[in-house]
């Protein structure tokens, strides 16, 4: 199993942050690799770059905490274990931490996995209101 970890400092306030990173759904507007995403606050489907479908199921989705985690169920990739987790930390002056953690088995997709989670952390500043 490969764990991958990407985090941003951002200069907006966690609430902000958070608004942007707890919609389910509107992943697609910040993580530069996903064209797509459609479903509810419990389950959502990704379409990634080059059409490639993702199902995935939502964990976590805690505004108290600001902590978002889901788990890919199925779609085209092989994927035996996945646990995705976005945190939003408050660190003073309107600031957010965000970080973004990853476990996911086969490790091999750590290679594909691995950029596209810092592109997306990296951009998710741009479209903070």
């Amino acid at each position: 199993m490969a764990t991958l970890r990407a985090h941003a400092l951002i200069d907006a306030a966690p609430d902000a942050v958070w608004e942007v990173v707890g919609d389910s759904t509107g992943i697609s507007r910040w993580f530069p690799a996903i064209t797509s995403s459609t479903g509810d606050a419990e389950r959502r489907t990704v379409v990634l770059e080059g059409g490639v479908r993702l199902h995935e199921e939502v964990v976590t989705a805690d505004p108290r905490l600001r902590r978002f985690q889901y788990r890919i169920i199925g779609g085209d990739l092989e994927v035996a274990h996945h646990l995705g987790t976005v945190d939003v930390i408050d660190v003073g002056g309107g600031r957010s931490l965000v970080v973004y953690s990853t476990d996911v088995e086969p490790a091999e997709l750590a290679e594909q996995f691995g950029p596209a989670i810092e592109d997306a952390v990296g951009n998710l500043a741009s479209v903070i209101g």
